[in-house]
C-alpha cells in the first residue's frame, strides 16, 4: 500500500465557468441577412415618415422576404398621396365677377 494520494483534477470554479459558459461568440455567416443602415430623412408627414420607417423590417429579412415589406411600404404611401388628393383644400376666394344681364 501506498501513502500517496493520486493526483486529481482541480474543481470547476462555479463562477469563472458560469462566465465562460455565457459568452458564445457569434458565428459569421455571410449568407446571413445584414442591415444595410440607409439613413432615412423625416419628411414631417407622420404618416409618412411611419411608412419610410417600416423599410427598416426588411433588413432582418432574407431577400425573398423583401419584397412583402416593399409592397407593403408602397401601398402606404400611395394611400397616403391618395389622401393628400382627397382632403378638401382653403374655400375658394369669392368672385368679383358679377354676369350682366
Amino acid at each position: 500500500m501506498s501513502d500517496t494520494v493520486p493526483e486529481s483534477e482541480p474543481a470547476p470554479d462555479p463562477v469563472n465557468e458560469a462566465a465562460s459558459a455565457s459568452v458564445v461568440e457569434p458565428e459569421y455567416d455571410p449568407a446571413a441577412p445584414a442591415p444595410l443602415a440607409v439613413p432615412r430623412t423625416p419628411t414631417g408627414n407622420a404618416e409618412v415618415d411611419a411608412q419610410l420607417d417600416r423599410l427598416a423590417d426588411a433588413d432582418h429579412l432574407a431577400t425573398d422576404g423583401h419584397l412583402e415589406v416593399y409592397e407593403d411600404v408602397h401601398r402606404g404611401l400611395r394611400d397616403a398621396l391618395t389622401a393628400l388628393d382627397a382632403r378638401p383644400g382653403p374655400p375658394a376666394p369669392p368672385s368679383t365677377y358679377s354676369s350682366r344681364s
